[in-house]
């Protein structure tokens, strides 16, 4: 059972989960289903009536041998639904249907309080799970982002401001919101809109709230003076701007940079990044985006000569493991 506050990703890692593994994943909404919906329909086969389970569940010849069955919302399933999937989630069964041995069952909802449409989860169904609660880690984010093409200007800008990444207060908190899930959406306005200020800005603050959009709109409007990324990479460009602001963008638009390039060329460039970083006057934002650097493409970094350079001189502010 996953929890965690709305938009830090609770059903995105189920999927990246059944993605990694290239295994289905049947995705039931239980807030919207009735109590029928998962047991099936009755009907009568000679002198006794026998259950029609739904098509919706895994079913190993439809489906696979393995996958993930996902009950997401289950927070949010009036009490009815969730009685109806205590068999379901303990003994992997309903009435004579069974769940196939290779499927996982995983569940994911908000937490009491989170003003969402929540019921507190009923005791029985609570002790049939193990229950991890999931909050908003901006170094992890930055992973997916370079992974998953967000804009590397909302990236550096979130390196810069790492409180609005996720800043959502119940009692305060407007219909949108900083959140993993809402700079996501951010990110598709840029691609969108980026040609039109006065709708690109409107585009920022229905995404991620009034505040945080303005801060975003303020930070990008900053960014055209930076030097040419690919310039940089290629080892073309030796100055770094002077400004935090434009240090953190920049560090961001060279990693996505690095990590689209082809094997060959992306040897280059990372060693041509890790002499650029050590040029940053605050080490810590050259250490930054070496760490960036490491979670996009991996062990390929520590095979550079350039690396063993770079962490030689820069050792007591590193800590990390080959493995």
């Amino acid at each position: 059972m996953v929890w965690g506050p709305p938009g830090v990703g609770k059903s995105q890692i189920v999927g990246a989960i059944a993605t990694r593994h290239r295994v289905p994943i049947v995705d039931l909404r239980l807030a919207q289903m009735e109590p029928t919906d998962l047991r099936g329909i009755p009907f009568r086969e000679g002198r006794h009536v026998v259950w029609a389970p739904p098509a919706l569940l895994p079913d190993a010849s439809r489906h696979g041998q393995r996958g993930i069955l996902f009950l997401d919302e289950i927070t949010s399933a009036v009490p009815t639904v969730t009685a109806a999937a205590y068999q379901l989630i303990l003994d992997r069964r309903l009435g004579e249907y069974r769940v196939p041995d290779g499927w996982a069952i995983f569940a994911a909802g908000n937490r009491h309080g989170d003003r969402g449409v929540t019921y507190t989860m009923p005791a029985p169904l609570a002790n049939r799970f193990a229950h991890y609660e999931i909050e908003a880690d901006l170094d992890d984010w930055v992973a997916w982002a370079h992974a998953h093409g967000i804009d590397p200007r909302l990236v550096g800008f979130l390196r810069f401001r790492p409180d609005l990444l996720f800043d959502f207060d119940p009692n305060r908190s407007g219909p949108a919101f900083p959140s993993p899930r809402s700079w996501e959406f951010a990110s598709r306005a840029l691609g969108k809109f980026g040609h039109d200020s006065a709708l690109l800005a409107e585009s920022l603050k229905g995404s991620v709230g009034t505040a945080a959009g303005l801060a975003a709109r303020a930070y990008i409007d900053h960014v055209d003076r930076l030097p040419d990324i690919a310039a940089v990479a290629a080892g073309r460009v030796a100055d770094v701007p002077a400004g935090v602001e434009l240090q953190y963008a920049l560090a961001a638009a060279l990693v996505r940079h690095v990590t689209r390039l082809p094997r060959p060329e992306q040897e280059t460039a990372t060693a041509n990044v890790l002499g650029y970083a050590r040029r940053f006057r605050q080490r810590e934002l050259g250490v930054m985006l070496v760490a960036d650097l490491a979670r996009s493409i991996g062990r390929p970094l520590y095979d550079v000569p350039q690396f063993a350079e770079w962490a030689e001189e820069l050792g007591d502010l590193l800590s990390y493991d080959r493995a």
